[in-house]
């Protein structure tokens, strides 16, 4: 019978040959653990325990599946077993999940229980309270349109100079030092975007009113103040972001415009293209007149010297990263019908991290690995903890993994390079930093604005949306292309699919720098530090982990402006 206790397999929960992608098999399980007697604390921590072990099972399968559509978005069999899972498993999980919360959290048993399960129960307490069984449907239809924009921009190709390129292929051009070349790059990728445009801008309408009424239904004025319980932001605000653009405004924002103008000057340009800098990077033609650094032609040749790079760094680095080869679980390369972008995704019971990017060749590919490998060392060292709760670290401090990887492996980019060519890309990188904040600003800046008037026109979105890139961008001339700065918003897969993940890489980016400040004096206690955080998991709250690793939580312009002095100062010497 399905509420019978179900029968335990070589001291585990789950039995061998157990299909977590059946509903009908998990269901033996959930009505277990909903009728199994509770008479202690320690009851609880068995069905939190045996909870947990069922979860990693079903988290995998729902993983593998994503990675499966992912890897190839022109598969109609990968795409139609993700949807299958996302509308028959995950809507029955939702209930479970609460049904269970809710008999947990209830029962008197819960004041004995011990302090490790203090950050659990209270998840536990604020899914009880924001979850609402007819937000469940919607939550479907919301994946399946974010899984249709997917779709839409894995199918994107460009033809140009009689050959057929990806979107990320098409970034090399960009970096040319012939203007014409660059030109004509962008304004194919340009206009090749715009024939999706209507589509795209359909879609996140939708997304947009479906999100709103979840938040309603969970009796929240907007999607913003929902989401910011739904994503447990309880260490810091609303005002804190607010405050954080501020501090971005006022340190960055004039940085980085008077770099676009010596590069302005430098290249002899009257103003500035979309097709002579990336708003988001940086990235642009070199000012000297030198060709577009390569730091690796194939995808072997790069993971082969990041070996030899992680291994210098630290024994405990290089064999992290020897295990994600030996694994075989990476998909590097760009190809026709992959998702764009790239990431890190962990696989629960296997405990096997999974790195997946689209590589060209190109300087921001070889940072774009080392940030999703910073992602994947962050769950090999938490991957000892038993419950996948205490695994699923916070969103910022999972970024501050990653991005302090990119800063601290600086120093070993010449594995790449020769004396002169590392010093651009580390040059370089540093000036990406200075750009991404205001991006950050603004894409987070957008989505405040956004979800705060959820009944807005278009005309009133591309007002709004021009509004904040005039706020937080460059100084840039779009001439006969404004209407493609209009919609340039819809290039940030994040609006799409993870609405509000994006903030955090700007806390995190000030945690890195931080860790990163530590390395330029003490390189030993910054890995120290580096793995003293990553450890912890989600065993501490947010300032605690950011306290574990040596650094500080903050939003405020004389933090992020000490920061970016030490910037300054490293470009400096590299200049």
């Amino acid at each position: 019978m399905a509420n019978e206790r179900v029968t335990e397999n070589n001291g585990s929960y789950v039995n061998d040959g157990f299909d977590p992608g059946s509903w009908k098999e998990i269901e033996t399980y959930t009505e277990e653990l909903l009728n199994r007697k509770i008479s202690c604390s320690k009851c609880i921590e068995g069905i939190i325990r045996d909870a947990s072990e069922l979860s990693e099972h079903i988290s995998e399968k729902g993983a593998l599946l994503y990675i499966g559509m992912t890897c190839d978005t022109e598969s109609e069999e990968k795409k139609s077993s993700f949807l299958d899972f996302v509308e028959n498993v995950r809507p029955k999980l939702s209930e479970f999940s609460d049904s269970l919360n809710r008999r947990i959290v209830g029962h008197v048993a819960i004041k004995d229980m011990p302090e490790r399960y203090d950050l659990m129960i209270r998840s536990m307490k604020n899914d009880i309270e924001i979850f609402r069984k007819e937000n469940i449907p919607l939550s479907v239809e919301q994946t399946k349109l974010v899984t249709e924009a997917q779709a839409i921009n894995g199918a994107m190709s460009v033809e140009y100079n009689g050959e057929e390129y990806t979107i990320p292929e098409m970034r090399a051009f960009l970096e040319s030092n012939e203007r014409a070349v660059r030109e004509g790059a962008w304004k194919a990728v340009a206009d090749r975007r715009i024939e999706d445009e209507e589509r795209l801008s359909e879609i996140f309408d939708e997304l947009i009113a479906i999100r709103n009424k979840i938040a309603l239904n969970a009796g929240f004025d907007t999607y913003t103040d929902y989401m910011f319980r739904a994503m447990e932001r309880f260490d810091y605000t609303k005002e804190d972001c607010l405050e954080f653009h501020d501090a971005i405004e006022s340190v960055c924002v004039p940085l980085m415009r008077e770099i676009n103008s010596r590069r302005k000057e430098s290249l002899g340009l009257g103003g500035l293209r979309p097709w002579d800098v990336n708003e988001k990077t940086g990235v642009g033609p070199d000012l000297e007149g030198r060709a577009p650094l390569k730091p690796f032609s194939d995808v072997k040749e790069m993971v082969d010297k990041l070996s030899i790079l992680f291994h210098k760094m630290s024994l405990d680095l290089g064999e992290k990263f020897d295990m994600l080869v030996e694994m075989d679980t990476l998909d590097l390369d760009t190809r026709k019908g992959k998702a764009p972008g790239g990431y890190q995704y962990y696989l629960q019971k296997s405990r096997v991290p999974f790195i997946f990017m689209n590589a060209a060749g190109l300087q921001g590919d070889l940072e774009t690995m080392i940030h999703e490998a910073g992602h994947a060392f962050h769950s090999i060292y938490c991957g000892h903890l038993e419950l996948i709760g205490e695994r699923s670290y916070p969103i910022e401090f999972a970024e501050v993994a990653s991005m302090s990887m990119e800063l601290m492996t600086q120093e070993q980019w010449g594995e790449f390079y020769g004396p002169e060519e590392v010093n651009r890309a580390r040059l370089g990188h540093l000036e990406g930093v200075i750009f991404l904040l205001p991006w950050i600003a603004t894409i987070d800046s957008f989505q405040h604005w956004i979800y705060s008037n959820p009944e807005h026109t278009r005309e009133e979105r591309k007002f709004a949306w021009n509004g904040i890139r005039d706020r937080f961008g460059s100084n840039m001339d779009w001439g006969d292309y404004k209407n493609h700065r209009d919609t340039s918003w819809q290039q940030q897969g994040h609006l799409f699919g993870v609405p509000f993940y994006y903030v955090e890489y700007g806390i995190a980016q000030l945690g890195a720098l931080q860790l990163w400040r530590t390395q330029r004096k003490d390189p030993a206690k910054a890995l120290s530090d580096y793995s003293n955080g990553m450890t912890l998991g989600n065993t501490k709250t947010l300032p605690e982990l950011f306290s574990a690793a040596d650094i500080e939580l903050g939003f405020g312009e004389e933090h992020l402006s000490s920061l970016i002095k030490e910037v300054r100062v490293a470009m400096a010497e590299l200049d």
